[in-house]
């Protein structure tokens, strides 16, 4: 409650808002706007109420912030932009409009802002909400939707590993070496993430625990492509030899033993699928050998391990693939814990985007190689080492040896170089590296890699060591164990370029161990097996060679290198430029061969290349020798970028572009290039040249470009060289120059920049570029080619043409419209709407039409020439093409303020166009008549448009819509109103198809339009009756149209109000109108109050009401004789009965539209077949499908006499017209199941309620009426009195029977009165005998039309002695409109009789048919119990009621009744003659009772006995004796139950208390 009235009283009293800060009004605004939604979002959706309370929480907190006036400049600039960006987001999830902005955040005035930038706004606005909502749903869901677009727009990518724990038993110290791993290709993508754990099983360096993170960097989509990547993990332990030993005082330690290994498949994470960075992963772990296993055979597996995994002699290598194939590991709840998460961007990027993982302490492990990417500044230069193999001889051992290899940097005098080598990442640089070592093995295989990082200086001076020595297990021994052999290998080549890429054979050299410390005794020799053959000698020979001191052993080994340098190169060409100051006299060549590089070496040194070769072309600037090699240089590297392999290099243009680029003069050499090429296009060689140069012009450009930026004070030298008009015709000349459908897009692009730069904001360099640009972009753009680029430099030109400050420009807009506007048009118009420019062309052409004044469009005619059938054609596109954007916009429904704008454009165009059409097309020779009438077609369509519908809009809109543009629609409805008066005789030519349209126009609810449109109505119906003397036409048309119109939402009871004026003021003044018109007008205001109604009632959940509206229409149609429509609504009533299983008043419905039809081979209109399911050419045809269906629903609603009816006749057609036999067989076995069912099957009688609504509270078309309904089967009163009233909530059930009086009719409340009626048996002629119960059962309750209720009622006043001596019984009889049941469930009453007479004959025949029954049922079985017969016997006999006839004889056996009612003389004379016969039924009912009674009752029956003499005698005098002959005859009466509670019913007078009994749970009266 409260924080509810705190807003209230905020939005109240908060007025005082200070002008200067706009801001604060839209807050304000924004928050009075929410709050509206904000109740009703407490009724509808709580959950986004309590989101919005969020939102409007936060926009009042920092409200009260800004306004505060305490806040820094940054913070309040922060501030306001979490302001609008709230406001946007809020506005999205409310539905409300998108807002737009500049950068500042300030909302744009559309009226000062052009129409392209407003488009550009309108979409970056949306994005930005679009994104925000993305992370919002995003958060909910747990997955981040937002990270493809943000993983699509970087090339590079990360994997963050935060390692947890790591649950080993080793028992000495280890390393946890992590990397990342190609299972396909079997090696190592990345550097080694190494983390030293002790034995105590924490990490050694303690500062890190719960700190040991990991980014893995550099991975570029080709890694994300992958089939698989694992994330690997091994563990060498550092220690003893065996672990197994414990006598550790003689043992050797620190020596590094493979332990095993733990390999997880990252490939889901990497690729984006599983994404949790919280979600702890288990890797397990996979050991290597079993210690009492060391002792035989090295790495034999013991029993106890699958066999599958890790075998003997595996290497940790071997060990990871087994596992990665064996997909189970026998872990024993060892291994690792990590959590891993992928990264978008580089390690910038991501220091900066994800603090919260990644800061400086994190570990970096890069991708061994370079990044798809490498940007300028990334000085990187690293060589990776890998260890891959060796085969050792065991020499004088009798086991193979323990080798451990030493690897070191050393220079070529032999001084080592410390901390050169990195064994992983997170982990100091070490001077020395040795390998894992393994036990007793001749041919280890290590894949251990380092990375050797060695600043560039000393590069050409290094090598990399490589010493051999066999460890012993014992200390001992281990200590007398000298190096054995050497290898090496130079990084930098003879030619100075860097050691190759790949695998390396190396020569192992033996000698002393003193010899071999000596870097001069090896230096000069070859050190791989492939230097050794270049030198002559042979690399394989049994023999051991001789060189120097040293002898190249038979042991072999192998290493592979990886360099990863942005200074180092491996290719001699490019070296000679790179250092092409130290030999000048070659820089020719080495320009050239430059072109011969492979790219993606270029693509490295980018950054040196293009200082080089700038240097190379300012400090020869008096010469012009290398200005064109240079240029060509350029254009082979930009060329390249362009190129798709390195495309992900733009960046890195652009970044040096920006930051590294510091030539002078260059531009200057550059455009003097460019023009020499232009000029001399012609020539052969040259093309293929500037091609080229094209390709590369936009970087051309920039490079230009940005040495203008930076160096604003050469644009004077520029301008020495070049006149901007002459830059301007240079410029012209080239694109002129380049063959027209080659380099498309490069020459777009240039000319986008072009626009972009100042040359094109100068009038005079505008006059020489502008054609060029229009007619490059007709070309394209008619052949519909690179249409984003030709849209974007449109754009840009329209944008400039907006300016002020650009000099004059209305020629400018003028060339445009002439060259540009119907091409536009065109492009807009043969585009699909899911096209991702089609907002944008749209723009484009609203700015052309915004851009162009009055001048313009009175010119615009003149452009077409003499062709009047091009002028026609325009329009008629044009007509169309608005048409279809208004119908269909291309900006979302949020993007009020473009829609607006292009209202307002189209607005002005539309009647400058209507102007061409007066002017033009109007007199009698040259009339259009297709042309206005697209004109009408296209304002309707443009006035009915829903984004000016105002009155949908929240008050605070519609406020500010008028107030900026006015009601648009009246401005268009007037000018719609004029024309049509303009058509003069041409009007009939409009009628009826403009009828519609109009109609259209004046259901608008504004009442000045309606009341200027309207009269068209009548000038319609004057046209007509002119032509033909009537206005059937006009008519007709209206009605069909006026249906459409409001059931879909349009007209109101104000409408039907000015209709009605209107038109009888006008018809009532005319001389042939006056009557013929005030008919239509009434029918049309008769049919408009139905359809209102009908539209109400349509919405309402009760059915019923829907099916009495729908009723009510089609009942009027079928009165106006409309046959279409009547079919229409026939067709809605069928679906309703369809949808609540009402089968038999679907089939009834149908059968109104059968009837319609004849059995004939006339063709079938249009309007008889409404249904898609119908496929029917005549009425005949039709009519027998129809029939199908009918029968189908009779035999659902169990209604089997109604559907043998429509088969005999359908049958007749089938046997006699059609001669289907085939159909009549199908026909005649369903027939004959249906009489079947009629015989067998036990159908449930419906019960049958009258059901009367009084008061004024109803709807007219039940109000103070009484209807019959039929209950559903199996439905009680209760139950259907429960239904009518949750129908109407508000009604209160009356408590009697009776008719009501004018008191509750009159008054303003809803009263129900409902109670169960029987149905009055009519039973068919056919039956002239008597027949089974099961046949005539079905005629009880169906077809039936009239309907009884008998009330008590009192005459005269209580006689104390007996209450029912003066308790009459009246009947009741309704009668239905139609037989039910019919088309609907229930008719009402059309006449209600009641008479007395017929009432008492009933009676008195019920009375003897009990008697005679319960004769009857003694008769045939003499044990029944005497109770009943002596009830029943005694209440008739008793003195007090005298058979019961005694009121009959005061009422009807007078001479006032006989002379009052002579017609009456048959049933009186019936009466005495039932009376009559009561006597012998009684007579024998006695005698049986006589039979059987006890001698206890003896007394009863004897006092009986005298009453029953004592009634003879009176009924045999008065009205003579009747006698049975043989036996009682049979009356075809029911069961005695029926009977005798219609006995006490009719007649109370008899015995209570034997009814009573008799009557037990019977209901006698309502209440």
């Amino acid at each position: 409650g409260t924080s509810g009235f705190y807003l209230g009283c905020f939005l109240q009293h908060e007025t005082v808002i200070p002008n200067e800060l706009p801001l604060i009004q839209e807050v304000t605004t924004t928050l009075r706007e929410w709050s509206i939604i904000w109740r009703q979002l407490y009724v509808d959706n709580r959950d986004m109420f309590r989101s919005v309370r969020h939102m409007i929480y936060d926009l009042i907190e920092w409200r009260s912030q800004i306004l505060s006036g305490t806040l820094p400049q940054d913070e309040l600039k922060e501030l306001k932009k979490k302001v609008t960006a709230k406001i946007d987001y809020g506005n999205r999830i409310l539905d409300l409009d998108l807002v737009v902005r500049d950068e500042d955040g300030n909302i744009l005035d559309p009226e000062q802002t052009s129409t392209i930038s407003l488009f550009r706004a309108h979409e970056i606005a949306s994005k930005q909400v679009e994104e925000r909502l993305q992370e919002e749903k995003s958060q909910k869901q747990n997955i981040d939707i937002n990270r493809q677009a943000k993983f699509a727009a970087t090339p590079s990518f990360a994997l963050f590993v935060n390692l947890k724990n790591v649950v080993c038993k080793i028992g000495e110290d280890a390393e946890v070496l992590m990397s990342l791993y190609d299972p396909l290709e079997s090696k190592f993508i990345s550097e080694n993430y190494l983390v030293r754990w002790s034995s105590c099983g924490l990490p050694k360096d303690i500062d890190r625990l719960h700190n040991l993170r990991a980014v893995f960097t550099d991975l570029g989509s080709k890694d994300l492509k992958r089939e698989k990547i694992s994330f690997v993990c091994q563990i060498v332990r550092v220690g003893r030899m065996e672990l197994r030993d414990n006598n550790t005082r003689k043992l050797t330690s620190g020596l590094r033993r493979p332990f095993g290994v733990a390999v997880m498949d990252v490939t889901d994470i990497i690729n984006g699928k599983v994404d949790d960075e919280d979600k702890q992963h288990f890797i397990p772990f996979q050991p290597l050998a079993l210690d009492d296993a060391i002792r035989h055979k090295q790495l034999n597996i013991s029993s106890r391990f699958s066999p599958r995994v890790a075998g003997e002699n595996d290497f940790l290598q071997t060990v990871i693939n087994k596992v990665i194939a064996a997909k189970e590991v026998n872990h024993k709840g060892q291994g690792l814990w990590v959590t891993l998460k992928l990264l978008p961007g580089d390690i910038h990027q991501i220091r900066k985007e994800f603090p919260h993982l990644v800061d400086r302490s994190t570990a970096v492990a890069r991708k061994m190689g370079f990044p798809e990417i490498i940007m300028p500044g990334d000085v990187r230069n690293d060589i990776y080492v890998t260890l891959v193999q060796g085969d050792f001889d065991k020499g004088s051992k009798t086991t193979a040896k323990n080798v451990e290899v030493t690897v070191s940097v050393y220079d070529e005098d032999g001084k080592r170089l410390e901390s050169v080598i990195f064994p992983g990442a997170g982990d100091e640089a070490i001077s020395e590296y040795k390998s894992v070592i393994y036990y007793q093995v001749k041919q280890p295989r290590w894949f251990e890699t380092v990375k050797v990082a060695i600043p560039i200086e000393d590069v050409n001076r290094s090598h990399l060591r490589f010493t051999f020595r066999h460890r012993s297990s014992q200390d001992s021994k281990d200590k007398s164990e000298k190096i054995f052999a050497l290898a090496f290998v130079k990084l930098m080549r003879y030619d100075g370029t860097t050691l190759r890429d790949g695998e390396h054979d190396l020569i192992v050299y033996k000698a002393e161990a003193k010899k071999l410390e000596d870097a001069s005794t090896y230096l000069s020799l070859p050190s791989t097996k492939i230097e050794l053959e270049e030198k002559g000698h042979s690399a394989t020979g049994k023999s051991m060679q001789n060189l120097g001191s040293c002898t190249i052993s038979k042991d072999s080994f192998q290493i592979s290198t990886l360099v990863c340098s942005t200074k180092l190169t491996q290719n001699v060409d490019l070296l000679g430029l790179l250092k092409w100051r130290s030999n000048t006299s070659l820089l020719h060549q080495n320009l050239k061969q430059l072109m011969k590089v492979d790219g993606g070496e270029v693509v490295k040194f980018l950054q040196d290349t293009l200082d080089a070769l700038f240097n190379i072309m300012m400090e020869n600037s008096e010469s012009e020798t290398f200005d064109t090699l240079v240029f060509d240089a350029l254009v082979f590297i930009i060329g390249l970028i362009a190129d798709r392999k390195f495309q992900h290099f733009n960046p890195v243009l652009e970044t040096y572009i920006k930051k590294h680029f510091s030539a002078t003069l260059l531009e200057l050499e550059l455009t003097k290039v460019l023009k020499t090429y232009v000029d001399n296009a012609e020539k052969c060689g040259i093309t293929d040249q500037l091609f080229k140069a094209m390709k590369a012009l936009e970087y051309i450009f920039k490079f230009i470009g940005a040495a203008l930026k930076y160096l604003p004070a050469i644009v004077n030298d520029v301008k020495l060289v070049f006149d901007p008009k002459e830059l301007s015709r240079l410029f012209t000349e080239f694109i002129l120059n380049v063959p027209v459908s080659r380099l498309t897009i490069q020459k777009l692009y240039c000319l986008i920049e072009i626009v972009h730069s100042d040359l094109f904001t100068q009038h005079d360099c505008r006059e020489i570029l502008l054609p060029t640009m229009t007619d490059q972009l007709k070309y394209h753009l008619e052949r519909q080619e690179d249409l984003e680029a030709c849209c974007q430099l449109l754009s840009n030109i329209l944008e400039v043409l907006y300016k002020k400050d650009v000099g004059p420009t209305q020629r400018h807009v003028q060339i445009i419209m002439e060259n540009l506007l119907r091409t536009v048009n065109r492009t807009v118009i043969s585009m699909g709407r899911d096209s991702e420019l089609i907002g944008s062309f749209v723009a484009c052409m609203t700015a052309i039409l915004r851009q162009m004044e009055d001048y313009h469009y009175a010119h615009l005619i003149k452009t077409f020439g003499k062709m009047r059938s091009d002028v026609v054609d325009f329009l008629m596109e044009t007509f169309i093409m608005f048409k279809n954007l208004i119908g269909k916009n291309v900006y979302p429904f949020d993007w009020v303020i473009m829609n607006m704008m292009q209202n307002k454009v189209f607005l002005r165009a539309i009647n400058q166009y209507a102007d061409m059409l007066n002017k033009k097309f109007l007199d009698q020779t040259n009339f259009e008549l297709q042309l206005w009438n697209n004109y009408f077609h296209l304002a309707v369509a443009f006035l009915t448009q829903e984004s000016l519908q105002l009155e949908n809009f929240s008050s605070a809109k519609r406020a500010k819509i008028l107030n900026k543009y006015g009601d648009m629609r009246r401005q268009i409805g007037f000018e719609i109103r004029d024309m049509w008066y303009n058509l003069g005789q041409h009007k009939i030519k409009f009628i009826p198809e403009m009828v519609g349209p109009i109609l259209e126009m004046t259901l608008i609810p504004e009442t000045e339009l309606r009341k200027a449109t309207i009269p068209i109505f009548f000038d319609m119906m004057q046209c007509e009756f002119h032509s033909t003397r009537s206005f059937q036409r006009f008519e007709n048309e209206i009605i069909t149209k006026l249906d459409h119109e409001v059931e879909g939402g349009r007209g109101d009871e104000q409408y039907k109000v000015l209709f009605d004026k209107i038109l009888l003021e006008h018809c009532r003044k005319h001389k042939y109108l006056a009557k013929s018109g005030e008919t239509f007008v009434k029918l049309v205001v008769r049919l408009m109050e139905r359809l209102l109604d009908y539209r109400t009632i349509m919405h309402d959940e009760n059915k019923e009401n829907r099916m009495s509206c729908t009723v009510n229409v089609l009942n009027f149609y079928k009165e106006i004789e409309r046959e279409e429509m009547y079919i229409r609504y026939l067709y809605k009533l069928c679906d309703l009965h369809k949808e609540c299983d009402n089968y038999t008043e679907a089939a009834y419905t149908l059968l109104l539209h059968a009837k319609l039809l004849k059995w004939s081979e006339e063709a079938c209109a249009a309007h008889l077949t409404q249904r898609d399911g119908y496929q029917a050419a005549t009425q005949g045809q039709l009519k027998d499908q129809l029939y199908q269906e009918i029968i189908h629903y009779f035999d659902k609603g169990k209604m089997w006499e109604e559907a043998i009816a429509l088969g005999k006749e359908l049958a007749e057609q089938y046997e006699n017209e059609m001669f289907d036999y085939e159909q009549l067989s199908e026909l005649l076995r369903k027939q004959a199941q249906f009489y079947e069912n009629i015989v067998k099957v036990i159908r449930p009688k419906p019960d049958y309620f009258a059901v009367g609504y009084y008061g004024q509270g109803f709807p007219t078309f039940i109000r103070n009426k009484v209807f019959i309904y039929r209950g559903k089967e199996y439905e009680r009163r209760e139950d259907f009195e429960a239904r009518l009233l949750t129908q109407f909530p508000n009604a209160e059930k009356m408590k009697t029977t009776s008719p009501p009086g004018d008191d509750i009719k009159t008054s303003s409340g809803q009263y129900i009165q409902c109670f169960t009626v029987k149905p009055k048996l009519d039973l068919p002629s056919k039956f002239h005998r008597p027949v089974s119960e099961q046949i005539v059962s079905f005629y009880r309750v169906n077809e039936v039309q009239r309907f009884e209720y008998s009330r008590p009622v009192r005459k005269g006043e209580k006689n104390p002695d007996n209450e029912f001596a003066n308790m009459w019984i009246e009947r009741t009889i309704y009668v239905t409109a139609y037989k039910l049941p019919g088309i609907l469930r229930w008719f009402e009453v059309k006449s209600v009789e009641i008479s007395p007479l017929e009432n008492a004959i009933e009676t008195m025949q019920l009375t003897n048919d009990k008697i005679n029954n319960m004769v009857q049922q003694h008769l045939n079985d003499p044990n029944l119990p005497i109770n009943p017969l002596s009830m029943l016997l005694n209440g008739i006999v008793d003195p007090a009621v005298m058979g019961g006839f005694a009121n009959y004889e005061k009422a009807f056996f007078t001479e006032k009744y006989m002379h009052e009612h002579p017609e009456d003389h048959d049933k009186i004379e019936k009466l005495k003659d039932l009376i009559a016969w009561q006597i012998p039924f009684l007579a024998e009912g006695i005698r049986i009772h006589g039979e059987k009674v006890t001698e206890a009752l003896r007394p009863f029956h004897e006092r009986m006995e005298a009453c029953f003499r004592q009634l003879k005698d009176k009924v045999e005098k008065q009205y003579g004796v009747r006698a049975i002959v043989s036996s009682l005859p049979v009356s075809p009466s029911h069961n005695i139950w029926n009977s005798l509670k219609f006995q006490w019913e009719s007649d109370p007078n008899i015995g209570r208390g034997m009814c009573m009994e008799a009557l037990e749970g019977a209901e006698f009266i309502l209440g």
